[in-house]
């Protein structure tokens, strides 16, 4: 066994064994301090909260320039648009069929276990709740997009407006031919220069994940799971069902390396598991993926697309909560209303991948389009967190199973 492969297995050591103390630890705080006023409770999780917001930090420092100068490449390294164009319509493909399945496999699911039904909440005569979000308009969709600014775009972190410049800048230095290699050169080893940072971070990975996992259970405590467990079973029920159909599908193009690609993407999303965000995954992913045997310019151009159109798990849970909140109002919603919502969520879950809890915000937005009453999403502030943690994973696993998917296409994978 090699000496990456040694330092990756005990990284993910240290990881799962992060979780368990950090669970052992949220359990004790959380009974201990039962019944004390919530400022204490938060003055004694603030620190462990800490811990793993300057790992997110940190992770979320190198994400942008990490997308932007390995799409670059990966679009220069192609050779001509005609190229680009190629792997991007039969990596589209695969996300656009990985999309409708989670989608529709949400839905399915939802209205074959009921999980909002007996709760009958009645329908708030004002409004009002933990979020308050206007339907999408296309206008606004179209302008979430297209940057105004690559600086803005970075600084916000939208990975999406960073992938329509990457792609843009990436064409345009194909086509000045020999003055453009300088520039391909120059990001190639910014990537590497970047890659390398991710080395370091993903030392602090165990540390951030015991804070992350003490500060949820210290807060929520393990009655949580009790208290939403049919709506827990039943979603990760449904993430594994998924799994299974992702799994399936990639079998049938790359067969035997599977469980290979499995074993290189385990410590990847178990970091997003356990931070609740796919986007700490991303660094460690990329590497893992080039050690799986996968094509550097095929994952430089695949990845960074996957982390803006292909968000699998959290693609699952939108249409599952959101017709789950209808079904605690008692609202009856016909076949035709639902493949309207979820033809929406199609359009509208694109870019918020790699910010935690971020599908709050499109379900916001989808309850209002469908006349659902948004404090409904007072159920899920609970145990979204638990939540997050599969569906960032599913993303994660998504995003992998699609790489390899394409570089097998490209007759590229090793």
């Amino acid at each position: 066994m090699s000496a990456s492969a040694n330092k990756s297995n005990r990284l993910t050591l240290y990881i799962i064994i992060a979780m368990a103390t950090g669970i052992l630890t949220g359990f004790l705080i959380n009974t201990q301090v039962a019944g004390t006023s919530a400022g204490t409770l938060d003055s004694i999780v603030e620190p462990f909260s800490i811990l793993a917001d300057v790992f997110l930090r940190l992770i979320k420092m190198i994400v942008a320039p990490l997308v932007f100068t390995t799409l670059v490449v990966g679009v220069a390294k192609q050779g001509d648009v005609k190229t680009v164009g190629r792997i991007g319509g039969k990596t589209m493909l695969w996300f656009i069929a990985g999309s409708f399945v989670s989608l529709a496999l949400g839905m399915l699911l939802v209205n074959f276990f009921h999980p909002g039904s007996g709760m009958n909440m009645p329908i708030p005569t004002a409004p009002g709740g933990p979020a308050t979000s206007a339907p999408l308009s296309f206008k606004e969709f179209i302008g979430h997009i297209f940057p105004t600014s690559l600086i803005d775009a970075m600084a916000r972190n939208e990975i999406l407006q960073v992938v329509v410049f990457s792609i843009f800048f990436g064409v345009a230095t194909t086509a000045i031919g020999e003055k453009g290699e300088i520039v391909i050169r120059a990001m190639d080893a910014i990537a590497h220069v970047i890659l390398k940072m991710t080395g370091y971070i993903m030392n602090f990975a165990p540390i951030a994940v015991f804070g992350a996992m003490t500060a949820v259970i210290a807060k929520q405590g393990l009655g949580v799971l009790g208290t939403y467990s049919k709506f827990i079973t039943e979603f990760y029920l449904g993430l594994l069902l998924l799994l299974a159909i992702l799994l399936g599908a990639t079998w049938v193009v790359i067969r035997n390396k599977l469980p290979r690609l499995l074993q290189h993407i385990r410590e990847p999303a178990l970091i997003a598991f356990s931070t609740n965000s796919s986007e700490a995954a991303f660094p460690k992913l990329f590497l893992e993926l080039e050690r799986f045997g996968c094509d550097e310019k095929v994952v430089s151009f695949v990845l960074p697309l996957g982390y803006s159109f292909n968000l699998a798990g959290s693609m699952m849970y939108m249409t599952f909560a959101s017709l789950f909140l209808a079904q605690s109002y008692n609202i009856h919603l016909d076949t035709g209303t639902q493949i309207s919502m979820l033809l929406v969520l199609m359009l509208t879950s694109k870019g918020v991948a790699g910010v935690p809890r971020a599908s709050l915000v499109v379900i916001a937005g989808t309850l209002a389009t469908f006349k659902i009453p948004e404090a409904g999403l007072a159920l899920l502030l609970g145990i979204d967190p638990i939540l997050d943690m599969g569906r960032a994973s599913m993303n994660v696993i998504g995003n992998s199973v699609a790489t390899a998917v394409v570089c097998k296409w490209e007759g590229s994978l090793k």
